[in-house]
Protein backbone atom coordinates (compact mmCIF):
# COMPACT_ATOMS: atom_id res chain seq x y z
CA UNK A 1 0.00 0.00 0.00
CA UNK A 2 1.42 3.54 -0.77
CA UNK A 3 -1.03 6.91 -0.19
CA UNK A 4 -0.67 7.47 -3.57
CA UNK A 5 -1.91 4.40 -4.74
CA UNK A 6 -5.22 4.58 -2.23
CA UNK A 7 -5.36 8.28 -3.17
CA UNK A 8 -5.19 7.88 -6.66
CA UNK A 9 -8.14 5.08 -6.29
CA UNK A 10 -10.69 6.73 -4.24
CA UNK A 11 -10.28 9.60 -6.84
CA UNK A 12 -11.05 7.85 -9.67
CA UNK A 13 -13.88 5.61 -8.29
CA UNK A 14 -15.07 9.40 -7.14
CA UNK A 15 -14.68 10.57 -10.25
CA UNK A 16 -16.64 7.68 -12.16
CA UNK A 17 -19.20 7.18 -9.98
CA UNK A 18 -22.14 9.40 -11.22
CA UNK A 19 -24.79 9.48 -8.36
CA UNK A 20 -28.69 10.39 -9.40
CA UNK A 21 -29.50 12.05 -5.91
CA UNK A 22 -28.73 15.73 -5.41
CA UNK A 23 -27.16 15.07 -2.08
CA UNK A 24 -24.87 12.64 -2.94
CA UNK A 25 -23.69 14.57 -6.30
CA UNK A 26 -22.88 17.28 -3.29
CA UNK A 27 -20.92 14.66 -0.87
CA UNK A 28 -19.14 13.25 -3.95
CA UNK A 29 -18.22 16.77 -4.80
CA UNK A 30 -16.93 17.20 -0.92
CA UNK A 31 -15.11 14.32 -1.57
CA UNK A 32 -12.92 15.08 -4.19
CA UNK A 33 -12.36 18.37 -2.87
CA UNK A 34 -10.80 16.36 0.68
CA UNK A 35 -8.84 14.62 -1.62
CA UNK A 36 -7.57 17.22 -3.40
CA UNK A 37 -6.66 19.18 -0.50
CA UNK A 38 -5.30 15.69 1.62
CA UNK A 39 -2.82 13.70 0.14
CA UNK A 40 -2.65 11.23 2.59
CA UNK A 41 -6.78 11.39 3.34
CA UNK A 42 -6.94 7.82 2.85
CA UNK A 43 -5.16 6.51 5.99
CA UNK A 44 -5.84 6.81 9.38
CA UNK A 45 -3.33 8.69 10.39
CA UNK A 46 -5.22 11.81 9.05
CA UNK A 47 -6.89 12.98 12.07
CA UNK A 48 -9.34 15.85 10.56
CA UNK A 49 -10.72 12.85 8.66
CA UNK A 50 -10.11 9.93 6.71
CA UNK A 51 -11.61 8.09 3.69
CA UNK A 52 -12.86 4.27 4.77
CA UNK A 53 -13.92 1.75 2.43
CA UNK A 54 -17.38 -0.01 3.59
CA UNK A 55 -18.87 -3.32 2.35
CA UNK A 56 -22.27 -4.03 1.92
CA UNK A 57 -22.40 -7.62 1.76
CA UNK A 58 -25.71 -9.19 0.22
CA UNK A 59 -26.60 -12.82 0.10
CA UNK A 60 -26.48 -14.22 -3.17
CA UNK A 61 -29.76 -13.42 -4.04
CA UNK A 62 -29.71 -10.09 -3.02
CA UNK A 63 -32.42 -10.72 -0.25
CA UNK A 64 -30.81 -10.37 2.79
CA UNK A 65 -27.84 -8.25 3.90
CA UNK A 66 -25.04 -8.96 6.39
CA UNK A 67 -24.50 -6.25 9.12
CA UNK A 68 -22.54 -5.83 12.12
CA UNK A 69 -23.40 -4.23 15.72
CA UNK A 70 -20.47 -2.23 16.21
CA UNK A 71 -19.44 -2.15 19.83
CA UNK A 72 -18.25 1.76 19.41
CA UNK A 73 -21.15 3.02 17.56
CA UNK A 74 -23.98 0.43 19.12
CA UNK A 75 -26.24 0.53 15.49
CA UNK A 76 -26.38 -2.48 13.17
CA UNK A 77 -24.10 -1.08 10.01
CA UNK A 78 -22.57 -2.55 7.21
CA UNK A 79 -19.01 -3.98 7.06
CA UNK A 80 -15.71 -1.93 6.13
CA UNK A 81 -13.18 0.14 8.27
CA UNK A 82 -9.74 1.70 7.49
CA UNK A 83 -7.67 1.13 4.33
CA UNK A 84 -4.23 -0.91 5.83
CA UNK A 85 -0.87 -1.90 4.67
CA UNK A 86 -1.42 -4.35 1.82
CA UNK A 87 -4.77 -2.61 0.59
CA UNK A 88 -3.17 -1.06 -2.72
CA UNK A 89 -6.86 0.35 -3.66
CA UNK A 90 -9.95 1.20 -1.67
CA UNK A 91 -11.86 -1.50 -3.45
CA UNK A 92 -9.23 -4.19 -1.98
CA UNK A 93 -9.54 -2.93 1.27
CA UNK A 94 -13.60 -3.30 1.15
CA UNK A 95 -13.20 -6.54 0.23
CA UNK A 96 -10.52 -7.46 3.04
CA UNK A 97 -12.48 -5.55 6.11
CA UNK A 98 -15.73 -7.74 4.86
CA UNK A 99 -13.72 -11.51 4.68
CA UNK A 100 -12.26 -10.33 7.65
CA UNK A 101 -15.48 -8.99 9.74
CA UNK A 102 -17.89 -11.81 7.97
CA UNK A 103 -15.57 -14.86 8.19
CA UNK A 104 -16.84 -15.90 4.57
CA UNK A 105 -13.81 -16.31 2.13
CA UNK A 106 -15.19 -16.59 -1.30
CA UNK A 107 -17.09 -13.19 -1.45
CA UNK A 108 -17.57 -11.26 -4.76
CA UNK A 109 -16.59 -7.62 -4.77
CA UNK A 110 -18.94 -6.03 -7.79
CA UNK A 111 -17.11 -3.32 -10.37
CA UNK A 112 -17.37 0.28 -9.20
CA UNK A 113 -18.77 2.49 -6.26
CA UNK A 114 -22.30 2.64 -5.65
CA UNK A 115 -22.51 5.37 -2.76
CA UNK A 116 -20.54 7.37 -0.37
CA UNK A 117 -21.49 8.48 3.14
CA UNK A 118 -20.28 10.65 5.86
CA UNK A 119 -19.88 10.18 9.66
CA UNK A 120 -18.42 11.71 12.47
CA UNK A 121 -16.96 9.37 14.97
CA UNK A 122 -14.27 8.75 17.17
CA UNK A 123 -12.57 5.96 16.01
CA UNK A 124 -8.78 4.75 16.91
CA UNK A 125 -7.41 7.30 16.60
CA UNK A 126 -9.37 8.18 20.02
CA UNK A 127 -10.19 11.92 18.90
CA UNK A 128 -13.10 13.12 17.10
CA UNK A 129 -12.97 12.68 13.38
CA UNK A 130 -15.10 12.04 10.01
CA UNK A 131 -14.98 8.72 8.32
CA UNK A 132 -15.73 9.22 4.64
CA UNK A 133 -16.78 5.98 3.54
CA UNK A 134 -16.70 4.60 -0.17
CA UNK A 135 -19.43 1.95 -0.56
CA UNK A 136 -18.98 -1.31 -2.19
CA UNK A 137 -21.84 -4.01 -3.19
CA UNK A 138 -20.60 -7.39 -1.98
CA UNK A 139 -21.90 -10.46 -2.83
CA UNK A 140 -21.45 -13.49 -0.70
CA UNK A 141 -21.90 -17.37 -2.38
CA UNK A 142 -25.19 -19.51 -1.56
CA UNK A 143 -25.38 -20.45 1.82
CA UNK A 144 -22.61 -18.57 3.18
CA UNK A 145 -22.55 -18.95 7.46
CA UNK A 146 -20.94 -15.89 8.74
CA UNK A 147 -18.71 -16.02 11.53
CA UNK A 148 -18.38 -13.25 14.41
CA UNK A 149 -15.05 -11.19 14.57
CA UNK A 150 -14.19 -9.57 17.85
CA UNK A 151 -14.50 -6.69 16.07
CA UNK A 152 -18.61 -7.45 16.82
CA UNK A 153 -20.86 -7.36 19.62
CA UNK A 154 -23.20 -9.79 16.85
CA UNK A 155 -23.31 -10.27 13.06
CA UNK A 156 -26.29 -11.22 11.01
CA UNK A 157 -28.62 -11.61 7.99
CA UNK A 158 -31.31 -9.46 7.57
CA UNK A 159 -33.49 -9.46 4.79
CA UNK A 160 -33.19 -5.81 2.63
CA UNK A 161 -36.90 -4.84 3.60
CA UNK A 162 -36.50 -5.83 7.24
CA UNK A 163 -33.20 -3.96 8.59
CA UNK A 164 -33.18 -3.41 12.28
CA UNK A 165 -34.75 -0.07 13.23
CA UNK A 166 -31.52 1.97 14.23
CA UNK A 167 -29.67 0.65 11.26
CA UNK A 168 -27.65 3.35 9.02
CA UNK A 169 -27.42 1.37 6.15
CA UNK A 170 -27.71 2.40 2.84
CA UNK A 171 -28.23 -0.33 0.21
CA UNK A 172 -27.57 -0.46 -3.47
CA UNK A 173 -29.79 0.34 -6.21
CA UNK A 174 -31.27 -2.63 -7.63
CA UNK A 175 -34.17 -5.44 -7.58
CA UNK A 176 -34.36 -7.99 -4.62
Amino acid sequence: MTAESLHASATELLTEWKPEAGQDSSLREAMLAFLGSAPRGCLREHAPGHITASAIVLSHDRREVLLTLHPRVGRWIQLGGHCEPGDATVADAALREAVEESGIADLRLMPGLYGAQAHPITCSLGVPTRHLDLLFEVVAPPGAVPVRSAESTDLRWWPVDGLPPDADVLLPPGPR
